[in-house]
């Protein structure tokens, strides 16, 4: 499966005209929870839910890359899991093309959605000014920038999930047998090299004095040089990488280092390779936005919050393979973290810095 598929100089140019455009001073639009009664639903494939239910709260969803996409399938299972429960009725589109993509999201706009999701990663620039244009409707959406509060019915999250990958960065530090850690990841990006910078944070905080190698391959997907990247870095003395981008685990699976994993659980693709992974929960983010609509208390939010540990949206994957293999005093360290982080006595800072080797 892929990882977002953006591309990378229009990423840069809309970053320009978005900063530009949006300026002024501080507004909130409260929503109220709109009778779903009479509209018609989205039509496009992947209806989840047949209820009709009136007091069904409707989501509609648009996406850029199909729903197996690794990022987006977090969100669609989380949206999907509701709709299968009653909680919510639930459609959407996904292979929206950039040249599309403001048609579609307007067609979503005037259909009477309760709330619409997806990610605007691509399109930056103009979602918010679709957004603009139906102030009435509330949108939740992927991005790479923090919420604009002229723009008051957008908010934005994405997978802040630095709590996950810190303690992950622990377990490395505290395992690592030739004192050297690989990362691999695709773009030096905030949202990578946020988790990157946690978990070396992590690493450190366990094992002062821990050495990190860092490569990007510039590349959304590009296994091989993912694979390439990793194999330099075991040849060098790396022991455990993180694989931020797909062909990392390959690498060491064929080299015999370990690997943990971002977003979801590799260890059954890579039984004796992945130690464990960061996992990124979306459902969180969802039910709590989902309540503001109803509330009237929507409005232009980072909601990339709820995807910290203390609310349920990130975790460490289960040992599985590796139980019993590493020594208690490893575990309960990392346990002891993990159970501050949850409790909010110790907070995992946030570094959107490129990460260094070092």
């Amino acid at each position: 499966m892929l990882y977002r598929s953006r591309s990378f100089n229009r990423l840069i140019l809309l970053s320009v005209s978005y900063k530009s455009h949006f300026k002024g001073k501080l507004t909130r639009r409260r929503f109220l929870l709109r009778s779903v009664m009479g509209a018609g639903a989205l039509a496009a494939p992947g209806l989840v839910s047949p209820s009709a239910a009136a007091n069904v709260p409707r989501i509609g969803a648009i996406y850029t890359v199909p729903v197996q996409q690794q990022w987006i399938r977090h969100v669609h299972a989380a949206a999907s899991n509701l709709a299968l429960r009653g909680d919510i009725q639930y459609a959407y589109i996904d292979r929206v093309s950039i040249e599309d993509y403001p048609r579609r999201l307007r067609q979503l706009s005037v259909a009477n959605h309760d709330l619409v999701i997806g990610d605007a990663f691509p399109v930056e620039t103009e979602a918010r000014l679709i957004a603009e244009e139906f102030p009435d409707q509330p949108f939740l959406m992927g991005s790479n920038y923090l919420h604009d509060e002229n723009v008051s019915n957008f908010s934005v999250f994405d997978n802040y999930i630095q709590d996950a990958t810190y303690l992950a960065g622990m377990l490395a530090g505290s395992l690592s047998t030739t004192g050297l850690l690989g990362l691999v990841g695709g773009y030096p990006i905030p949202e990578t090299n946020r988790l990157m910078n946690a978990y070396i944070a992590g690493a450190l905080d366990a094992r002062p004095g821990i050495r990190i190698v860092t490569s990007f391959i510039e590349s959304w997907y590009h296994p091989e040089k993912a694979r390439t990247a990793a194999v330099k870095q075991i040849e060098a003395g790396a022991d455990i990488l993180l694989a931020e981008r797909f062909g990392t685990s390959e690498a060491a699976r064929e080299r015999g280092a370990l690997a943990i994993g971002v977003l979801s659980d590799a260890q059954n693709d890579f039984p004796n390779t992945v130690l464990t992974s960061a996992l990124w929960h979306f459902a969180p983010t969802l039910v709590v936005a989902l309540r503001n609509v109803k509330s009237g208390t929507f409005w232009a939010e980072n909601y990339g919050i709820y995807s910290g540990m203390k609310h349920g949206g990130c975790s460490i994957a289960p040992l599985g393979t590796f139980e019993g293999r590493i020594p208690d005093q490893i575990l309960e360290l990392v346990a002891k973290r993990e159970m501050r982080i949850r409790t909010g006595s110790f907070t995992v800072g946030i570094d959107d810095s490129r990460p260094r080797s070092g």
